[in-house]
């Protein structure tokens, strides 16, 4: 599994559930255009960690998904998409281009104010667990 494969596969899953599209419509991007109309979702920082086994070459890929909305001091908007973020994500059926999923699990999820007047930063943290 290539870090590629993975940021492709939850992005297409992330753009592919419903609720989450309905909130952002297709303002979902590794790297945000300048000047993109909120709300959208960038990918934040990747690690992965080599977790291999006997005869098994295997990964653990943590990624952060960073969920950004503007709303006159309140956080409830980020909150909802935030929330939509994991239930599309936690427990899905990702398709790699190579490798295989074993598990995506969203392992935790926040909410902060964000330095830049009346926006919210969401992050939300997928772990997800491969096999080559």
């Amino acid at each position: 599994m290539t870090a590629i494969a993975l940021q492709d596969a939850l992005i297409t899953a992330l753009l592919g559930d419903g609720t989450v599209s309905a909130l952002v419509g297709s303002r979902v991007y590794d790297n945000a255009p300048d000047k993109v109309p909120y709300p959208y979702i960038t990918l934040g920082p990747y690690q992965e960690i080599t977790d291999d086994a006997e005869c098994i070459e295997a990964s653990e890929a943590y990624q952060q998904i960073d969920v950004w909305t503007q709303e006159a001091g309140s956080q409830r908007g980020c909150k909802e998409l935030s929330r939509a973020v994991k239930k599309a994500l936690h427990g899905a059926d990702l398709a790699l281009s190579e490798g295989a999923v074993v598990l995506v699990e969203v392992e935790s999820w926040s909410v902060q104010a964000d330095p830049e007047e009346f926006v919210s930063h969401g992050i939300v943290n997928v772990k997800v667990l491969t096999e080559d």
